[in-house]
């Protein structure tokens, strides 16, 4: 018996092949393959909690799983997202949003207002402790909120029906679409969230409403997501799955594109550049970018609290045409200000010593270090923290020589798992100087002006001034735009002259496409949603 069904079997396998020949012979297409993309994404995220999350690479991923009110098409500009349209008040004090009625979470569900306005009062909400809660100052009651003073149900927002969100503001507020690209004010799905408490946002668990769902997340290696078949424009979406590999060092980066495994690159090594441009130019995209590299003072503690003379000369010491031309080499700028060149209408400010030559800088610095009481005999030691990296190894060792050389100073350099630098940035108890980054959320110059607020939640040098706080104030409510400027502008002039940061190159965009990569349009942003792109078949 055994026999003869061990025959009949390969009988019926004979009969299915010979039947899938004769449909490919008749011209029935056999299934596309699976659309697989692989992206470079830097640092492994800290969370995919939209609420709790304040990394580029987390919020890289977080604009697939998620969608917000308002998002970006390829190209970088503003575009109707889960709001479908929306009605601003003449006085410009109320937003009216309309939601699409196919909005779906994951799990096949309407998308509603009352899900938006529940994650609105989270996010602001004090027990949340969201780093981004500021992010929703504009609207009533949200300022006190955050410092405790109402409780979260009276923020200004309400569900009037379930496709009408309303939302009141203290002001008008231009930058206010920008604000809901933003992946801190993406709804979360309620039940979900109070099913699994702060585990709701892992794999196999969490409900999103983006392109992709999340998968799998291989803790320092990747994050899978696959394609979410509810989306509103599910059919417009060519990928099926995306894979975000977490990798720090960027030759290891480069070496696993060049391999095949990755179809676009996080960055680019300085040390390879100059071969990248020449032998892969066709495949090296490059752009300017709203982000600004810099070293923090920690204003909390000794050595640099109240010691202004002492930030400016190290500050001043640094050579940063040096770093950007001979470190890193590929095409970045020396910062001496703040907001970055190219963000729109407005006029980025500089040190008082920007324009001056190398001497000169290094004179008025050492000129600074005696006043601040240090000297050869009494030099200023302190510890500058950076995370794993290449390049902030390379410029951490550079600047450390160039304070030893210039002015005597000894750094301790501390190198740090990227993670643990975040904490210890945000608790302030064992940093005296750290290495981090600011990423303009939205291209306005208030994304880079508000970071150093002293109510801000990721204003991690503890700054506190009180003519800068009340320009803020201003700038948020100042309904004439080219007043609103003037207000920034000043601001950053305030700023600057304390030197609770320093700043010190400008990023550009930059990172490595595979020809077959279809759609990718490069954009100040430098966003690139998986679901504007496609995969042409490997030639």
């Amino acid at each position: 018996m055994r026999k003869v069904f061990y025959v009949s079997v390969l009988a019926a396998a004979l009969l299915i092949g010979w039947q899938l020949a004769r449909d490919d012979d008749a011209g029935v297409e056999a299934p596309p393959p699976m659309q697989v993309l692989h992206r470079g994404n830097g640092n492994e995220p800290e969370s995919l909690d939209p609420h709790a999350s304040r990394t580029d690479s987390a919020a890289t991923i977080l604009r697939d799983l998620f969608e917000g009110l308002v998002t970006f098409d390829a190209a970088g500009a503003l575009a109707p997202g889960v709001a479908e349209s929306w009605k601003v008040s003449p006085d410009g004090m109320t937003y009216r949003f309309t939601l699409r009625p196919d909005a779906r979470w994951s799990n096949g569900t309407p998308v509603t207002p009352q899900e938006f306005a529940y994650s609105f009062r989270r996010l602001v909400d004090p027990a949340t402790a969201a780093q981004y809660a500021q992010m929703l100052e504009p609207i009533v009651n949200a300022r006190r909120i955050i410092s405790g003073d109402l409780p979260p149900g009276e923020l200004g927002v309400e569900a009037r029906d379930d496709r009408t969100l309303i939302v009141r503001l203290e002001s008008p507020t231009p930058y206010l679409l920008g604000i809901f690209t933003h992946p801190s004010t993406f709804p979360v799905h309620p039940p979900n969230l109070e099913a699994h408490g702060r585990d709701f946002a892992r794999p196999g668990k969490l409900i999103s409403n983006g392109a992709f769902r999340l998968t799998g997340w291989v803790v320092g290696s990747h994050v899978t997501a696959e394609r979410n078949p509810h989306y509103r424009d599910n059919g417009s979406n060519a990928i099926d799955e995306v894979q975000f590999h977490h990798i720090v060092e960027q030759a290891s980066e480069f070496k696993r594109y060049r391999a095949g495994e990755l179809d676009f690159t996080y960055t680019v090594p300085p040390g390879q550049f100059d071969w990248i441009e020449e032998n892969l130019g066709n495949q090296l995209h490059i752009s300017p970018a709203l982000n600004v590299y810099f070293y923090g003072f920690n204003l909390t503690r000794p050595p640099f609290e109240d010691e202004l003379a002492l930030r400016k000369a190290l500050s001043m010491a640094v050579d940063r045409e040096q770093i950007t031309g001979k470190i890193l080499g590929r095409g970045e700028i020396p910062a001496f200000g703040w907001v970055p060149p190219g963000i729109h209408d407005y006029e980025p400010q500089s040190f008082a010593y920007a324009d001056w030559d190398r001497e000169r800088r290094l004179e008025e610095a050492r000129r600074l270090y005696a006043e601040a009481g240090y000297s050869e005999e009494n030099p200023a030691r302190f510890e500058l923290r950076y995370n794993t990296g290449s390049d902030h190894e390379r410029i951490a060792v550079a600047i450390q020589s160039m304070w030893k050389e210039a002015l005597g100073a000894e750094a301790t350099l501390v190198n740090e798992e990227f993670r643990v630098l975040i904490q210890n940035m945000r608790e302030k108890k064992v940093t005296e100087m750290f290495r981090s980054s600011w990423i303009g959320d939205y291209d306005d110059a208030y994304t880079f002006a508000q970071v150093l607020g002293s109510r801000f939640g990721l204003n991690m040098t503890g700054y506190h001034d009180p003519a800068y706080d009340r320009l803020l104030a201003e700038a948020a409510t100042e309904t004439d735009l080219a007043r609103r400027r003037e207000i920034l502008e000043e601001a950053e002039r305030v700023m600057l002259a304390d030197h609770p940061v320093m700043p010190i190159y400008f990023y550009v965009n930059k990172s490595l496409v595979k020809p077959r990569v279809r759609g990718w349009q490069d954009n100040i942003m430098n966003y690139h949603y998986s679901r504007h792109l496609s995969l042409a078949a490997e030639e």
